[in-house]
């Protein structure tokens, strides 16, 4: 068992990283130790990541005790970059978290200042400046270069910036090139944000925290009324919407609503989230209340305008898409179902149940053109699964049945259509997927059905019948 992590006191006592436990008892008895918990560690990094979100939404992890964040365009909200670093560092030392902090033009640099320097923030002209006294180990290479690079005297970062690179690379190879130059800024690094960047977003801070969900709600609608202008100009409208919440304590809470075609009213889009916090209200703890609410679209689509009724309103079609939102909002996005077209030549596959909030819109004429259109009629009801059935005196090789039986019931057949020969799709069926020919048959008795042979007459096998669907 070895240590993973050491407080202050330990650190001054001359304790390190990776020293076995047995090795610093010997030393100092009285030490107090806890198991590691990977799964805490992971949960408090993600807590302070979602707080992060308040400075910009370009926060990204960096391995299991760091954070990334890109503040790209958004220091001068806060008064510049010595203004936020301070902001940040204040606000977490007061949720009793000891943090360290930098700002520079590359994540390397400030990687490297916040573990073995001062942190602060970087000007491009200091940057030689503050990395040369650095030890080699804070440009992000392992171990065995690290013990490499001593045994040469190599010991700072300042000693492999006026060497020649080629015997350098040679060497160690381009990886320490790579990372001195990241370091640097000569090569530039981009990081992953933990989470998709919104298309828009607006958000309102608040001098006096909120609790109740009335004001929450009139909140979200001025909001929503910010980002009207946005929808507008690039011809859109919202189909996810997410609602966070920023609570005083640092807590961080997220309210997701989709809306079954794109919306630009703000009224439609606080009613989603009406919704949304009836569904989770004993989820949602305000504590001492939310300081800072932000309203973002994560995906928008088309806005296609209509134009109004004499009356002015056009809302000719709201109704059903309201009822659609607001219950999906409320109950989950799979409480209703709606059928939707697909490109397949496999009736089974032709269409399928998606939740009615997300489903193509059925007037899109463009996706419309897309969609297999069968030549031949296609039955009022299809099976979910076709059924076995018996055939009798079929032609051969291509003919349709005389008589077949089905749910032990024998059907005479006097008229056949037929056949549609339908083939399996390579790109999604088995080696073993068989050719189907379809008939339409008509019984003694008026009932029509759609059944199939699979596969052919080979000489050795019959082929097997099923019946795929009944005609009105």
């Amino acid at each position: 068992m070895r240590l993973t992590a050491l407080d202050e006191a330990s650190e001054r006592l001359g304790l390190k990283r990776g020293q076995g436990l047995a090795e610093a008892r010997a030393m100092f008895p009285k030490i107090d130790v806890a198991d590691e918990d990977e799964g805490a560690d992971l949960a408090l990094l993600e807590a302070v990541a979602d707080w992060c979100d308040r400075y910009t939404p370009l926060v990204a992890f960096d391995g299991r005790e760091g954070l990334f964040l890109d503040i790209t365009g958004c220091a001068h909200l806060f008064g510049g970059e010595d203004a936020l670093l301070k902001d940040i560092l204040e606000r977490l030392f007061h949720m009793g978290l000891d943090v360290r902090g930098a700002i520079s033009s590359s994540p390397g640099l400030s990687w490297a200042a916040c573990r073995f320097g001062r942190g602060g923030v970087i000007a491009d002209e200091a940057i030689e400046e503050v990395l040369a006294p650095l030890p080699v180990n804070a440009l992000r290479i392992d171990g065995i270069t690290v013990a490499s690079l001593c045994k040469l005297g190599l010991k700072r970062v300042g000693d492999l910036m006026p060497m020649p690179r080629a015997p350098l690379a040679r060497r160690f190879g381009p990886y320490l090139l790579l990372r001195l130059d990241q370091a640097t800024g000569v090569n530039e690094e981009s990081i992953s944000p933990r989470r998709p960047v919104a298309a828009l977003s607006a958000e309102r801070r608040l001098a006096d925290p909120v609790q109740a969900e009335d004001h929450i709600l009139q909140l979200t609608g001025q909001i929503a009324a910010s980002l009207k202008p946005g929808l507008e100009a690039r011809g859109v409208g919202g189909r996810v919407f997410e609602l966070v919440l920023f609570r005083v304590d640092g807590r961080v809470f997220r309210i997701s609503a989709g809306a079954s075609q794109p919306l630009r009213d703000p009224k439609r889009i606080a009613a989603l989230f009406t919704e949304r916090l009836k569904a989770a209200h004993d989820d949602l703890d305000a504590g001492f209340g939310f300081e800072l609410l932000r309203l973002n679209v994560l995906q928008d689509d088309i806005f296609k305008i209509a134009q109004d009724d004499f009356a002015g309103n056009g809302r000719g079609e709201i109704s059903l898409t309201d009822f659609i939102d607001r219950v999906s909002a409320r109950l989950g996005e799979n409480c209703l179902q709606a059928a939707e077209m697909r490109q397949s030549h496999v009736p089974e596959r032709a269409e399928i149940f998606a939740p009615a909030i997300t489903a193509r819109n059925a007037r899109d004429k463009v996706e419309e053109a897309l969609v297999f259109a069968p030549g031949s009629d296609r039955p009022l009801r299809l099976f979910r699964h076709p059924e076995t059935i018996k055939a009798f005196a079929a032609a051969v090789p291509d003919g349709p049945p005389q008589r077949f039986r089905w749910r032990h019931v024998v059907h005479e057949v006097v008229r056949a259509e037929g056949p549609e020969r339908i083939s399996p799709e390579w790109w999604a069926d088995t080696e073993n997927a068989l050719e189907r020919d379809y008939f339409r048959l008509e019984s003694e008795a008026g009932r029509r059905f759609w059944v199939f042979r699979e596969g052919r007459y080979d000489g050795k096998m019959a082929p097997n019948w099923r019946i795929h669907g009944i005609f009105a």
